[in-house]
């Protein structure tokens, strides 16, 4: 993640679970995704647009593309703080950043999510022409 832009960045911290460990008491790589949404979520709800908010705008925002790499394991009790970065968003594909790290630094994850906007029906929607105030918010 580009350190220059971090100013812009929203941060999220979150406490890893039990239930979120396997045998050998390390966390799951499918947790990594669940927490991706939680901080994404939280962002949103900190500019103002919440999850609420925009279906009940009629917009819907699926994942198209999901990149994840995984750099150290966490372990139960571990608190791992994600950075999330609107990467870039032209109206229509919303690329998200997150840097996920331990504590103490320790570098855990950085992965990358695609999302486009789609309507009640299930067509796509230009947010830059549709919801102005939203585009404005997230650029």
């Amino acid at each position: 993640m580009d350190p220059e832009n971090t100013k812009k960045a929203y941060l999220y911290t979150h406490t890893v679970q039990y239930y979120e460990t396997d045998k050998m008491q390390i966390t799951h790589h499918s947790n990594y995704i669940r927490w991706m949404e939680e901080a994404r979520v939280a962002f949103l709800h900190d500019i103002g647009w919440d999850y609420a908010r925009l279906e009940e705008e009629g917009l819907f925002s699926p994942v198209i593309r999901l990149d994840c790499s995984y750099k150290n394991s966490t372990t139960f009790a571990d608190v791992v703080e994600i950075l999330v970065r609107v990467k870039e968003f032209k109206g229509v594909k919303l690329v998200i950043e997150y840097e996920m790290k331990k504590q103490d630094g320790t570098l855990v994850c950085e992965a990358v999510s695609e999302h486009c906007f789609i309507n009640g029906e299930g067509r796509p929607v230009r947010v830059n022409k549709e919801r102005p105030e939203f585009y404005e918010a997230l650029k």
